[in-house]
């Protein structure tokens, strides 16, 4: 009798784990679960969505208007710039940090190159050369800050944000060059705002490098398919658990940094081919912009999730809203207003997200 009772425990024990109950179990999420597990899967998903959808209304809404190779143009011209800077900010948001200080460092960095050509004779290479090097060094210091010192990247980059902006007029005298003496003298300055005809649409090679060389090609590749790119995710998931790891905390944030820096140099460049000019008060707003297309592009505030495709997305959006309502005729407050609304809404699905996600 005990033998037979042992072996009815041992037949229900087996009954209980057995796989076709726990792939009853898996399968219990009913559809919004699972399209909770899809979004956090695909961080990208969410804004791909909105702008397809936003690029439909525009569309029926003014026809051929929107979808000539001129209003094409415009929206790419826009977001290049924010595409670049918001790259940047992407890496250190993905760290679990923000920078305030990426918009400055832009600037800064435009600056430089041209006051080193023009104040002190230096070959234009090489003042190039010199703001890659200032923006890549302003990072390195915020990164150490952060880091090391362990202050929190916000006060960091906001305490930058305003010693960068002060070195910048400081340094600068307010002072503007002009852009035919940098045409005459140094022309490789405006490199990214020569145009390029593809299909009637103009475009600058800034707008290429954007899409085609820092987001798409490089970075989205780096951060998906190397052992770098996976530490990223994994510090600003969890730093603790990824020092357990083996995973070199203070290195990954200290790389994260200077890379964004030199990002942010290299959108002072572009800045440069953009407005045709060296302008110390040019790019007033870049650091707000690309919190905003990061956040629109689904990129967690909270670190350890979303992509860099996203990021562009979101910057597209803001793009695409922006031209849209203004073609339309609409106060330009009804742009901030709605993109003011996506933000809000963009957080809160990340949250709802995260509360759904294993």
């Amino acid at each position: 009798m005990q033998k037979d009772t042992s072996e009815a425990a041992g037949t229900d024990a087996a009954t209980i784990t057995a796989p076709r109950e726990i792939a009853e179990f898996d399968h219990a999420k009913g559809p919004l679960g699972r399209l909770q597990d899809f979004l956090h899967r695909t961080p990208a998903a969410v804004p791909l969505i909105v702008l397809v959808l936003s690029i439909a209304v525009f569309g029926i809404l003014l026809g051929q208007r929107f979808f000539s190779p001129f209003s094409l143009t415009l929206i790419l011209q826009q977001v290049a710039i924010v595409g670049i800077v918001g790259a940047a900010q992407s890496l250190v948001v993905l760290t679990k940090g923000i920078d305030l200080s990426v918009g400055a460092i832009m600037v800064l960095c435009s600056v430089v190159m041209g006051q080193f050509v023009f104040r002190y004779g230096l070959p234009p290479e090489l003042a190039i050369l010199c703001g890659l090097g200032i923006g890549a060094l302003c990072g390195l210091v915020s990164g150490i800050l952060v880091a090391k010192v362990r202050l929190p990247p916000f006060i960091v980059t906001l305490g930058m944000w305003q010693i960068l902006l002060a070195a910048n007029f400081l340094y600068s005298a307010n002072e503007t060059l002009r852009s035919q003496d940098i045409a005459a003298r140094a022309p490789i300055l405006q490199f990214f705002g020569e145009r390029v005809t593809i299909g009637g649409a103009v475009l600058t090679y800034g707008v290429i490098a954007m899409i085609a060389l820092v987001l798409v090609l490089v970075l989205a590749y780096v951060l998906k398919h190397t052992a770098w790119g996976r530490h990223v995710y994994a510090v600003g998931d969890d730093p603790e658990a990824a020092k357990l790891a083996g995973v070199k905390v203070d290195r990954v944030l200290i790389s994260v940094y200077v890379l964004s820096g030199l990002i942010c140099a290299l959108a002072g460049w572009v800045l440069i081919g953009r407005i045709g000019s060296v302008s110390p008060t040019a790019g007033q707003f870049a650091n707000i912009e690309s919190i905003t297309a990061v956040v629109i592009g689904g990129i967690s505030l909270f670190g350890g999730r979303g992509s860099i495709m996203g990021m562009l997305f979101g910057a597209l959006i803001v793009g695409v809203f922006s031209l849209g309502l203004r073609l339309i005729g609409t106060d330009p407050q009804w742009t901030y207003l709605l993109i003011g609304m996506l933000i809000i809404v963009a957080v809160a699905i990340d949250q709802w997200i995260r509360k759904g996600s294993p």
